[in-house]
């Protein structure tokens, strides 16, 4: 037998009455009550309750003793008194009653709280992080991640996929994020990359004639934190597969998805067959491609009302004459709702930094009239042809804003989102999933006014190959696409680019000429030039998963040992500083500011 358990703290049933027994284990809780001593001791499988009375020589030390110091107990598993039994715990009907105990690993006086999982400052959080993970909750998020990564790998062979790692040590491309750079010894002056995502390396698998690939593949992106991405590294479900069109990819992500959400959680999923949303009606509809279909309000276009004669709201007028557009979200029934609630929209929209947000309600008193601080400046004729277009009726409320598209869309689409919490119209006990299809292969750089490209340069366009208009390249759709949860993003995907001669003309659009394309990706193009597959894929970030299934909305919360938001690890003090003799011999000089 196992000298430090003969059971875990987890298994100990009333079949097990009158075994002795050996648990190793964590000190959860104490209770003293005098003449007895309750230990709760906890493993990584449950927590069983131990007891010890003023009788034996070892109360006094169990007594004094601290809280997560780990101890071996030797002791008689008796049954509990019904009026004792927890049936919080799988071993809520018995105890063990302590004949012996030996220490293992002494504690020190703890800097946070463990038993519970009460918030606590970060910072602590992540010093501490190997007892921030003994805690109940954050402990089960780890345990989940595991399962479900497992889980995955077991789905992806029976879909016929194989597994396979690509490379750490790269080569820099232009991924859309700034790289994390390693130097070279061995090649002075020169450095490695480590990977945004494995994104070439898997085309090169399907070059090389497998057919379907995965892997859990590490990521590094040096950007800035949010509470949905690490500021450093993560991970990614990376999906390539050949001889594919865009529906084959989506077949497998919406079965894998459909399996995996069911197995790991409750939750009701709205949609089994996925939407397909374009791009354009995205933005036009949800104002972003990361749509929450759990709400059902949709935007409107309303920005024709105001070119009328009879709409005399001239602050819009005089905004949309000079390119500015208006964007409007119906509230079906709102019409007994107190003016607090529209105040408090519009106050709300102000904290955004906005102007505000113009409402009224639709009402019929006679005439259809508008009520509300803006509704003056609305003939009937155009609050009747907005009703039209909104598919509004009388009692309905309509929220208005006005601003350049950028502005407008970043406001509806979050005001969206507020006022569908303000009304309890999101069903929160359910998973929405969508694609976003028919993205546009370039976009304007906001700051450089130049033309980038707006997803993966790797990217297949769409269409007629042999007409395609590169002198209009903005028109230009291609096969990329996104999957998106409850509003979350959980991953973009493409159909590639197989033809070289076609990727010299894309990458020309946003300046790179042929030997720029043929330095800078010298493997691929190298590789397209014998005998490429049609090929496509697609990489779902497995911590949002983990973070939609464990119900959390901090990413930190479903990762093993995560940085802070200043991507510093404060248990292991990284990044650090590094000796002269290292540098030197990277041949590398730190500046001093």
């Amino acid at each position: 037998m196992n000298k430090y358990r003969s059971n875990t703290c987890g298994e100990l049933t009333k079949k097990n009455k009158g075994s002795e027994v050996v648990l190793s284990g964590w000190i959860n809780k104490k209770r003293d009550h005098g003449n007895l001593l309750f230990l709760d001791l906890r493993d990584n499988y449950g927590i069983t309750q131990c007891i010890i009375d003023k009788e034996n020589k070892f109360f006094k030390n169990l007594e004094k003793i601290q809280l997560e110091t780990v101890i071996k107990i030797v002791g008689e598993v008796v049954e509990r008194s019904p009026d004792t039994i927890n049936k919080d715990i799988k071993t809520g009907e018995i105890e063990v009653k302590i004949k012996s105990y030996e220490v293992l690993g002494a504690c020190e006086e703890l800097p946070m709280p463990v038993f519970s999982d009460q918030e606590y400052a970060e910072d602590i959080r992540l010093k501490y992080r190997f007892l921030d993970l003994r805690r109940k909750k954050v402990h089960e998020n780890i345990s989940l991640r595991s399962k479900i990564i497992s889980f995955i790998r077991d789905e992806m062979i029976k879909l016929g996929f194989l597994e396979f790692q690509t490379p750490i040590l790269t080569s820099s491309s232009p991924e859309g994020a700034r790289d994390f750079l390693v130097p070279s010894r061995l090649n002075p002056g020169k450095f490695y990359a480590l990977p945004q995502a494995p994104q070439q390396f898997k085309q090169l698998i399907m070059i090389s004639g497998f057919d379907k690939y995965f892997q859990i593949a590490p990521c590094f992106r040096d950007e800035d934190a949010r509470a949905d991405r690490s500021p450093g590294e993560f991970y990614q479900l990376d999906i390539e597969m050949s001889f594919v069109e865009q529906e084959d990819v989506f077949i497998v992500v919406e079965k894998l998805m459909l399996l995996l959400f069911k197995k790991f959680s409750s939750k009701k999923i709205l949609f089994e067959k996925f939407p397909r949303i374009t791009f354009k009606e995205a933005l036009l509809k949800y104002g972003t491609d990361k749509p929450d279909l759990r709400n059902p309000l949709e935007i409107c276009d309303l920005t024709s009302i105001f070119t009328r004669e009879d709409v005399k709201f001239e602050i819009f007028k005089k905004l949309v004459k000079s390119g500015s557009i208006v964007r409007a979200i119906k509230t079906t029934n709102t019409k007994d709702k107190p003016r607090s609630f529209f105040d408090g929209i519009d106050k709300w929209a102000k904290d955004q930094g906005a102007s505000g947000m113009a409402y009224f309600t639709i009402e019929n008193d006679k005439e259809i009239t508008a009520k509300g601080p803006v509704g003056k400046f609305f003939s009937e004729d155009a609050i009747k042809e907005i009703m039209k277009i909104m598919e509004a009726k009388i009692g309905d409320s309509i929220f208005f804003s006005c601003n350049k598209e950028k502005e407008v869309l970043k406001l509806i689409s979050s005001a969206r989102d507020k006022i569908a919490q303000e009304l309890n119209l999101i069903n929160e006990d359910s998973f929405a999933f969508c694609w976003i299809v028919d993205y546009p292969m370039f976009e304007i750089d906001e700051n450089t006014k130049k033309i980038q490209f707006s997803h993966n340069p790797f990217s297949m366009p769409q269409g007629d190959l042999s007409k395609i208009n590169f002198s209009n390249p903005l028109e230009i759709k291609a096969y990329q696409y996104d999957i998106v949860c409850n509003g979350i993003e959980l991953s973009s995907g493409a159909i590639r680019n197989h033809k070289p001669d076609l990727m010299y003309k894309l990458f020309s659009v946003v300046g790179y000429s042929k030997l720029e394309v043929q330095k800078k990706f010298k493997g691929m193009i190298n590789a397209l030039s014998y005998g490429a597959p049609p090929h496509g894929g697609i990489a779902p970030g497995l911590d949002r998963i983990v973070m939609l299934l464990a119900n959390e909305k901090n990413i930190r919360e479903v990762t093993l040992f995560p940085m802070n938001q200043n991507a510093q690890d404060l248990m292991m003090d990284a990044p650090s500083e590094v000796n002269e003799s290292q540098l030197k011999e990277l041949g590398l000089q730190i500046k001093k500011k």
